[in-house]
């Protein structure tokens, strides 16, 4: 049974989460502040985390910048924020998928079983993707660079790989929204912009000068052709 944490300073709204979520068959963890919420992911390690931007006493920006440095787990975050800079500021720092306040329960469990998705086994053709000196690990979901190991995010992993099988091809935005299955209900194309701006800080020897992940203007991006 995966484990979800859900973090929110408001009862009401962790209570209907929750509720939810057990009837989706998920184990459901709680917090209500920033400290606990750290407390409760290092000791309990859950599948994912449903994360509220707006908390007391630790803000739900900086608890989700200590959880991305400590580990990899996806990050939903519940944001009643509607300019779209700071969905962008929260997926620049390695969340994975946002849900914007008011929402659907129903959106929310959808939401959190897409991102799930990301972190199983993706389908490929073949275990072992190589181009140039990138080669991903598909079962183990690992990346290497020259043999530098490369930690990535279940959705960063899933559009580095959908990149990495067909270099050279151009991917459109909406495309690759598709391929990290977050086309569903409100995702907009510029959290692609964000997840590749983790991949090449993460990826690249320069990221102001991409080597491996290349931007096709007006249309989306490509993984370079290699000699």
């Amino acid at each position: 049974m995966k484990r979800v944490l859900i973090v929110d300073d408001e009862p009401k709204i962790v209570a209907l989460a929750r509720d939810y979520l057990e009837r989706a068959g998920f184990a459901v963890a709680t917090a209500y502040d920033g400290k606990t919420a750290l407390a409760s992911a290092r000791g309990d390690r859950p599948d994912l985390v449903v994360l509220d931007l707006g908390l007391p006493e630790l803000d739900g920006l900086d608890v989700a910048r200590t959880l991305r440095a400590e580990s990899p787990v996806p990050i939903v975050m519940l944001t009643g924020r509607t300019e779209e800079s700071d969905k962008l500021v929260g997926l620049e720092i390695g969340a994975d998928d946002y849900v914007t306040k008011p929402f659907s329960p129903k959106e929310l469990v959808a939401r959190v079983r897409a991102v799930l998705r990301r972190s199983e086994r993706p389908v490929a053709a073949s275990d072992i993707v190589s181009a140039g000196a990138v080669t991903l690990d598909i079962p183990r979901m690992r990346v290497t660079v020259d043999e530098r190991v490369v930690e990535l995010t279940p959705t960063e992993f899933q559009l580095l790989a959908t990149l990495a099988r067909e270099p050279g091809r151009v991917f459109t935005r909406s495309q690759l929204l598709d391929a990290v299955h977050g086309i569903a209900f409100e995702s907009y194309e510029r959290a692609i912009d964000a997840h590749v701006k983790n991949i090449r800080r993460k990826l690249e020897p320069d990221p102001a000068h991409p080597r491996y992940l290349l931007t096709v203007y007006g249309v989306g991006y490509r993984f370079a052709e290699q000699e």
